[in-house]
C-alpha cells in the first residue's frame, strides 16, 4: 500500500516479485535487526556504561533501540503480508 497525495493505493505485488527471496531478505533483516536489539540492550544494561558515559549518548542508545523495535514490527508486518500473498 502507498500513500500518494493523501490517497492510498494498493499495488498487488503478487506475480511482480520472487516471493522466497523476498521472504528471505525480510528475514535476515529481521534477524540482522534483533542482533542490533540485543547487543544495544546488552549496553544499556550494564550500569558501568549507563553511569559513566555522557547522557547525550545514552539517550541516543535508547533512541537506537526504540528505533530498531518500532522497524522489526514494520519488518514483521511486511513479512506477513508477502507469506500472504
Amino acid at each position: 500500500m502507498a500513500l500518494v497525495g493523501g490517497m492510498r493505493l494498493l499495488i498487488p505485488l503478487a506475480g511482480l516479485i520472487d516471493k522466497a527471496a523476498e521472504i528471505a531478505r525480510l528475514e535476515k533483516e529481521i534477524a540482522r535487526m534483533r542482533g542490533d536489539i540485543e547487543r544495544t540492550t546488552a549496553k544499556l544494561a550494564n550500569p558501568s556504561f549507563v553511569d559513566r558515559a555522557p547522557e547525550a549518548v545514552v539517550a541516543k542508545e535508547r533512541a537506537k533501540l526504540e528505533d530498531a523495535r518500532a522497524a522489526i514490527g514494520k519488518l514483521e508486518d511486511q513479512l506477513a503480508k508477502i507469506r500472504a500473498l
